[in-house]
């Protein structure tokens, strides 16, 4: 569950989001499969994709959710896309294992 949306990188791990901005409400919605099998983390914020706000608020719904520093994270690729990359930095395998065990709680 999960696992081809957290990879392990070099300094920490990276996620593929499917950011929805301007959306009812912040939520963090689950795994979605894209075409060609591709999975990404769902994520909906209520913040307009205009000035960075929905990747602002997507660092922010993000680290509250994971108990991170908003610094750590950071989108690492895809800002003007609905799709992105985000790099926490950190432990690898530890980040790695901390977000999929969320993902498997009741949270994700």
């Amino acid at each position: 569950m999960g696992a081809r949306a957290v990879r392990v990188a070099a300094g920490g791990v990276r996620i593929t989001v499917r950011l929805k901005p301007a959306a009812g409400r912040d939520r963090i919605e689950g795994i979605a499969n894209g075409l060609g099998g591709d999975a990404a983390l769902a994520v909906s914020v209520t913040a307009p994709p205009e000035a960075g706000k929905a990747n602002a608020a997507l660092i922010r719904l993000l680290a509250k959710a994971w108990h991170l520093p908003k610094s750590a994270m950071r989108v690492a690729t895809g800002a003007r896309a609905r799709t992105k990359s985000v790099a926490i930095a950190g432990d690898g395998p530890a980040l790695k294992a901390r977000i999929e065990a969320w993902m498997r709680s009741d949270n994700g």
